[in-house]
């Protein structure tokens, strides 16, 4: 039995009558809907729904989207995301979009976890991969990173958007982070990116939320700076090649140009922390100079990594700044009183029309 909340003319953007490419929250509504697409795709896959019975197609059809490429896993063999091609009627006076620049031709989207039996194993596995900050070396990313690349070198990245929710959401910012750092800037619309944290943005006092996060950064920088002095005592070939690499390499200010959107939910605790993250960036560097430098320390640098790397168990890969850590955003939180963790962290919330969004735009200096 298929939930109603799959089937498109059930629970779909039914205020969406009139779609205009200009409007950032149509554009938003659109982006959330290809990435419930790949869910009920798998999901069509999975209980062998074919024909008449399958639920996907509305989602991207009903915006003059066409799939033209699975993206499957090579595990589970799972369909994890989908490029799709916007094909846009010729004349056709009834349509219910308005074409215009601002249209993507074509968007990559990728789905979070199922937690079903065909995919959840797989998908919980990915999920504590993010928690190590390790999903860079995994070969789903390989896989999604290959076909980003590619479409972003064929058809340019103006033409392109990212857009993806939880899971999905880590693998579409990995992956723009990965375009960005080269100075190729793809539109992203991220939707409950989890940001591998302790909670503290739940903590009711100010006061104390900021005072943890001070700490945080102070200790993650003061790990850095360790780490640093003792790369110093290695032989001078591996000094030399640590140099290069660090003078011709500065991740931050090649970031700070990308400006994904990043949608989340103050009652999700998987992506609240980002609410916390660009405020006290912002308290950081009005503290001053000295405290702009131990915050840009910190952010390049996963404290967890740096811990385990102080005890011997690590190596210098899983040291680098994590997933979620991003210079520059346009943060969009929704406001809505959500009634439970599951509403907080769907989907859905995002092409509704009656949440409460506040945006702010945070630029790295």
């Amino acid at each position: 039995m298929a939930s109603d909340r799959e089937d498109f003319t059930l629970c779909g953007p039914s205020h969406l009558t009139n779609l205009d490419w200009a409007i950032e929250s149509h554009q938003r509504c659109v982006a959330a809907c290809l990435v419930q697409g790949i869910y009920i795709v798998e999901r069509d896959r999975q209980l062998q729904r074919e024909g008449s019975q399958a639920l996907a197609s509305p989602w991207w059809d009903s915006f003059h989207f066409k799939l033209i490429r699975r993206l499957i896993d090579d595990a589970d063999f799972s369909i994890f995301g989908a490029i799709y091609e916007f094909k846009p009627p010729q004349q056709d006076t009834t349509t219910i979009t308005t074409v215009d620049s601002k249209a993507p031709r074509y968007v990559i989207a990728f789905r979070g976890t199922l937690t079903k039996p065909d995919s959840i194993s797989r998908d919980l596995e990915l999920d504590i991969h993010i928690i190590r900050n390790g999903l860079h070396r995994t070969s789903r990313f390989d896989i999604a990173m290959q076909a980003v690349r590619s479409m972003a070198t064929s058809v340019g990245a103006s033409n392109l958007w990212l857009t993806g929710h939880s899971m999905g959401a880590a693998m579409a910012l990995l992956a723009g982070k990965t375009l960005a750092k080269t100075g190729v800037y793809v539109k992203s619309f991220l939707f409950n990116p989890p940001f591998v944290s302790p909670p503290i943005e739940r903590i009711s006092n100010e006061r104390v939320r900021s005072g943890l996060r001070i700490a945080g950064s102070l200790v993650t920088a003061g790990l850095a700076f360790s780490r640093t002095l003792k790369q110093a005592q290695q032989p001078q070939q591996q000094q030399q090649q640590l140099q290069e690499r660090n003078l011709s390499e500065d991740p931050l200010k090649a970031l700070s140009l990308w400006l994904p959107d990043i949608h989340v939910n103050p009652g999700d605790h998987l992506c609240s922390e980002y609410i916390g993250f660009f405020e006290h960036r912002g308290n950081m560097e009005q503290l001053g100079y000295g405290a702009g430098i131990v915050e840009r320390m910190a952010m390049q640098h996963s404290l967890g990594g740096l811990l385990m790397d102080a005890m011997g168990v690590s190596n210098a890969v899983d040291v680098q700044e994590p997933v979620h850590v991003i210079p520059s955003a346009k943060l969009i939180v929704n406001r809505t009183a959500s009634e439970d963790y599951k509403e907080a962290h769907g989907i859905h919330q995002w092409w509704r029309d009656d949440q409460d969004l506040v945006s702010n735009i945070y630029l790295f200096k």
